[in-house]
């Protein structure tokens, strides 16, 4: 089945909420056979090191999605991943908006936001749970 629509998240490091938004969506419409896929993006990739958050391996693990799902390395948001998605939102408003208005302004009312902060603003565990369920309804909205 051809992929038709992409989806973009992004985060700040592109290491912990994008990339398990990123494979949870791609697992589910994998599955559920939706003609869409997500990549993800950070806005400030240097902040972090390493390829993955242990909480997003480890959650993606417990939900026996596989890594194949998420990218191979984090990856600095640039406006040509916005300018290919059909649709784009940032995980968490009061965090990514000032991002957003300081590196791609033309951009900040043309994605959306969700409410998910980061660590230690909120418990990894609640903050992938509330990813995955906006992952769910995000599926079944596209899909109708």
């Amino acid at each position: 089945m051809p992929v038709n629509h992409r989806i973009l998240f992004i985060c700040t490091g592109n290491f912990y909420r994008s990339r398990f938004a990123e494979a949870v969506f791609n697992y589910h419409a994998e599955r559920q056979q939706i003609p869409w896929t997500a990549m993800s993006r950070g806005l400030a990739i240097h902040l972090t090191e390493g390829y993955l958050s242990s909480f997003a391996a480890e959650a993606l693990l417990e939900r026996q999605i596989d890594l194949r799902y998420t990218g191979r390395q984090r990856v600095q948001l640039l406006e040509d991943d916005l300018l290919k998605s059909d649709r784009s939102i940032a995980m968490d408003r009061a965090e990514h908006l000032p991002m957003m208005q300081n590196q791609f302004p033309a951009w900040v009312d043309r994605i959306g936001y969700w409410d998910v902060p980061d660590i230690p603003h909120r418990p990894f565990k609640e903050a992938l749970r509330e990813i995955e369920q906006n992952i769910i309804r995000l599926l079944q909205e596209v899909s109708a």
